[in-house]
């Protein structure tokens, strides 16, 4: 090898070694400073006491839902609901995003080939045919990190994206829950409906008899219809409830508008009275939102970087090698081979404040980043104290409610005996039995309620995207 080719690669090994070395400008990330409470509000001393166990939002959703027939319905959505599987196809954009940014740090080589025929005077012809192959090598030296903070960028941005799809994970698994709740909520109200048409036809019938023998007015015959048309009229409008709600869960699983397979019922369901919530500074990992805002501030971070290294000048390395001949068998041989090495650099003078204004734009993004990331911390913290609320609070109203339904059952037959045995109008039963009617359907709503508050801590919570 000769001196001169010695030199040559040294000077390549150089200038990538200095790459590799320089600075990187730009600030380096650092997470802000946040104000984050002890506790979450809605836990101790405002609800007396703080539950023990192991996070709600680090428990996996199979243990969250056991029903047996929702997690099979979950299972097949996170396979294949749509908005999972473009997701999906978003990592693989930035995957291949990344790879792109990360190339500009190495050298680009490229082969040349050509044939050529030169046309002489007959006296001075000689072969007409020149062939030539060479490579070609062109390397920008980032010197001041440029392509290391756009490839930091990149990974950011990747990372970002993976937690975009934890977040569509998650809301899809509360949004199925949910439904399914309320599907559930439906079957029962509708039950209650039917089993109300047949013992409310049945008094109906025994007025009719009755108006009939001369017992009763045809007014106890007009309210005893009130209740049978009240109760048909809830079935009615369940009936279209229903398969609508079965449709908007058949779209989730990714089919078309079908039926949807029950498990146990809406009162069975289980679910933990007391959740232990956790520790509010552990909801800056956990949520899966928070994480993407965070991410999306360390790209905006680095791209500041970017910006910067515009001001400074740039060092790039050009080198060819290759072999000229005017035939195929003396490629490489001998004086045929050729090589060339050049360097440049270029300094920015006058752009207009082109670089200027790229320079504060990065830096105002950055700042936009920022505040949308305490943004999104503070609204999580907001979410979790609101769940918490809704749903211990939401358990007390079912309690009450349940409470409330037993009184007007006992009412509704203590009506119906003084009815039957003449001590007070069939008015009094129509109330009470109205009454009664709207409470057990308000029961199944308080339920739901309570299973969709149960639902929304999980959610608020960060949980369901662990594998």
């Amino acid at each position: 090898m000769t001196w001169r080719r010695m030199r040559t690669k040294t000077s390549i090994g150089v200038a990538m070694l200095l790459s590799l070395c320089g600075c990187k400008l730009g600030p380096n990330y650092q997470r802000p400073a946040l104000d984050v409470p002890g506790q979450h509000r809605g836990t101790a001393p405002d609800l007396a006491q703080q539950p023990a166990g192991v996070p709600f939002g680090e428990m996996t959703w199979p243990i969250v839902y056991q029903d047996p027939t929702l997690q099979a319905l979950l299972k097949e959505a996170l396979t294949n609901n749509y908005d999972i599987r473009i997701a999906a196809t978003r990592i693989l954009q930035a995957e291949a995003e990344l790879g792109v940014t990360r190339a500009n740090q190495f050298p680009t080589v490229g082969g040349v080939g050509s044939i050529q025929n030169e046309q002489s005077p007959p006296l001075l012809r000689g072969a007409p045919w020149i062939d030539t192959l060479g490579l070609q090598m062109n390397y920008i030296v980032d010197f001041w990190g440029q392509y290391r903070r756009a490839t930091e960028a990149a990974r950011a941005n990747l990372l970002g994206t993976r937690y975009a799809q934890n977040v569509v994970q998650i809301t899809l698994i509360s949004e199925i829950a949910s439904d399914y709740f309320l599907l559930r909520q439906y079957d029962a109200q509708l039950e209650i409906s039917e089993q109300t048409v047949v013992a409310d036809k049945d008094i109906l019938r025994l007025n009719i008899i009755n108006f009939k023998g001369g017992e009763y007015s045809l007014t106890d015959v007009d309210q005893a219809l009130l209740l049978v048309q009240q109760a048909q009229a809830e079935v009615i409008s369940l009936n279209q409830l229903i398969p609508q709600t079965e449709n908007a869960l058949s779209i989730l699983l990714g089919r078309n508008p079908g039926p949807i397979n029950r498990g146990l019922n809406l009162v069975d369901q289980p679910h933990l009275p007391d959740v232990p919530p956790g520790l509010p500074s552990t909801l800056l990992e956990r949520r899966p939102d928070v994480r993407e805002a965070e991410e999306a501030l360390v790209a905006a971070n680095a791209n500041v970087g970017v910006a910067k290294a515009n001001f400074f000048p740039q060092f790039s390395i050009t080198g060819s090698f290759g072999a000229s001949s005017t035939a195929l068998t003396s490629f490489l041989q001998g004086p045929a081979t050729f090589w060339t090495v050049g360097g440049q650099l270029a300094q920015p003078i006058f752009e207009g404040g082109r670089i200027t204004s790229g320079y504060r734009l990065a830096w105002a993004q950055r700042d936009q980043a920022e505040l949308q990331y305490k943004q999104t911390v503070q609204q999580a913290f907001g979410d979790v104290s609101n769940s918490l609320y809704g749903y211990y609070q939401s358990r007390q109203f079912r309690i009450k409610i349940e409470e409330q339904t037993a009184t007007y059952k006992e009412s509704a037959h203590l009506a119906n005996v003084r009815f039957t045995g003449g001590y007070t109008s069939f008015l009094e039963v129509l109330t009470i039995q109205q009454q009664y009617f709207t409470s057990e359907l308000n029961l199944m709503q308080a339920w739901y309620t309570e299973l969709q508050n149960y639902d929304q801590l999980y959610l608020a919570l960060g949980g369901g995207w662990q594998p």
